[in-house]
């Protein structure tokens, strides 16, 4: 899993300092702060963290918080074993936020793999739902797990939480590594999920929790390359998913992180996806882990996971106008940390908020994307470098799996979440970012947050 990469160091050195040095557009990176416990710009304020302590090491994964500011509630994803599942923290006062709820797979000593993976929250007539994906490998128990389902309109009344059901996909074993719900233009909540085969499977959980024996399985989303075999080993296909409208055109539009690119696909009619565009061929990206777009679908970010990656920019106009078939070669690039490699990101543009193993979160503002600027950082991991998870044998190794692992971004407010591998969950705030509406910044409302009482609609000029 870890690749040296193929760019000279000579330019990813110069490609950083000149990254690092140009002018942000709103904040610049303040003063650092060391201490004992803490190394970041006075601009990044950290409200509160809960350490999860109830686990081992590297037991905690990806995160999800409710954008609804009456439903103050952030899912935090548990794996490794016995602590295969999820738990449910109360921000209702972020500077008091407690764990309210944890979920436990039964008998979890004979599961075999990661577990719980990415939490996923919907509403749907009125009801709150959350969609924890779950991985587990041969020698044990649910192999063909994807999710379980679970209904939380209750919350915070934990005593109403009940599972719905369980997401199964016994064709292609080994779960759901990262899903997305979005809320389709035709109304319905799909979600979308990576599996172990050459494709995604999108799913309409308005007919998943209606009982529908398909299971709501509505389409799949081809991977459509010719890389094979996959460094992934189970995953063959996708590795995440961001899925947006486009209000210029009136089309869905999903993009995948494919392992050996970057896939645009028109889900518009998601039992029929069309290609629109592909990244492929750049220089340097393998294991192509995470894809965004911005609200005008004219850029987009890409992250790969390996060391000495940068995170990627690519124009996505040459390829969506069919200028060009294919997209090989990005724009710009930003890094934190030459050394080390990001995971995940959310975008609220122009701020992009990135969750970075080792170097912690981190904000870079891509207003311009031709040259990105970081904004501010805060370390949220102070243990040894180069001692994290090992993906193959899931024991400590010589890695840079450690650190923040997920991110998200509260729209209404601008609270920030970070779940680290080791030491938690972090709830922070960007001095000057106190919500975010792409209207204010002349864009449309778009982002991985989601309108879940109205379908999204062109918007005509």
């Amino acid at each position: 899993m870890t690749t040296r990469h193929p760019l000279a160091r000579a330019a990813l050195l110069a490609a950083a300092a000149a990254v690092l040095a140009a002018p942000t557009f709103l904040a610049a990176p303040a003063a650092a702060q060391e201490g004992p416990d803490r190394e970041n710009t006075s601009n990044l304020q950290r409200l509160k963290h809960v350490p999860l302590e109830m686990g081992p090491q590297f037991s905690r994964s990806d995160v999800e918080i409710e954008q609804e500011l009456s439903r103050p509630f952030v899912y935090a994803s548990r794996i490794m074993n016995p602590t295969f599942g999820f738990d449910i923290i109360s921000i209702e006062d972020p500077n008091n936020a407690e764990v309210i709820y944890e979920w436990r797979i039964e008998d979890a000593e004979l599961h075999v793999g990661l577990g719980g993976m990415d939490p996923k929250y919907f509403k749907h007539d009125g009801r709150y739902y959350l969609v924890q994906s779950m991985q587990f490998a041969p020698g044990g128990p649910n192999v063909d797990l994807g999710a379980v389902v679970f209904d939380v309109t209750s919350l915070p009344d934990v005593s109403g939480v009940r599972e719905v059901g369980r997401m199964r996909a016994a064709d292609t074993p080994g779960g759901f590594h990262n899903i997305f719900m979005y809320k389709h233009s035709s109304g319905a909540p799909l979600l979308f999920a990576t599996t172990s085969g050459q494709h995604a499977n999108v799913y309409d959980m308005s007919l998943f929790i209606q009982g529908d024996s398909a299971q709501g399985l509505v389409g799949q989303m081809p991977w459509p390359s010719t890389a094979t075999p996959s460094p992934y080993g189970m995953l063959q296909g996708y590795h995440d998913f961001y899925v947006a409208f486009d209000h210029a055109t009136g089309k869905d539009m999903a993009y995948g992180a494919g392992l050996d690119g970057y896939y645009v696909y028109d889900v518009t009619d998601p039992a029929n996806p069309v290609l629109a565009t592909s990244i492929v061929g750049v220089l340097g990206v393998q294991l192509a882990h995470t894809m965004s777009a911005t609200p005008d679908h004219k850029y987009a970010v890409g992250q790969t996971e390996y060391l000495y990656s940068p995170v990627r920019l690519y124009d996505l106009q040459p390829g969506l106008s069919g200028e060009v078939e294919t997209i090989n070669e990005e724009m710009s690039v930003w890094t934190p940390n030459w050394k080390g490699f990001t995971h995940n990101h959310e975008m609220r543009w122009p701020y992009v908020f990135v969750s970075s193993f080792e170097d912690g979160l981190y904000v870079f503002n891509m207003r311009d994307p031709e040259n990105p600027s970081t904004v501010g950082f805060f370390d949220t991991y102070h243990g040894p470098e180069r001692r994290g998870l090992d993906p193959r044998t899931l024991a400590e190794g010589d890695t840079g799996f450690n650190g923040a692992w997920g991110i998200d971004v509260r729209n209404a407010d601008g609270l920030i979440v970070v779940s680290d591998f080791t030491t938690g969950v972090h709830f922070m705030k960007l001095d000057g970012f106190d919500g975010w509406n792409g209207a204010d910044w002349g864009m449309p409302n778009v982002s991985s947050v989601q309108d879940w009482d109205n379908a999204p609609r062109r918007v005509i000029p």
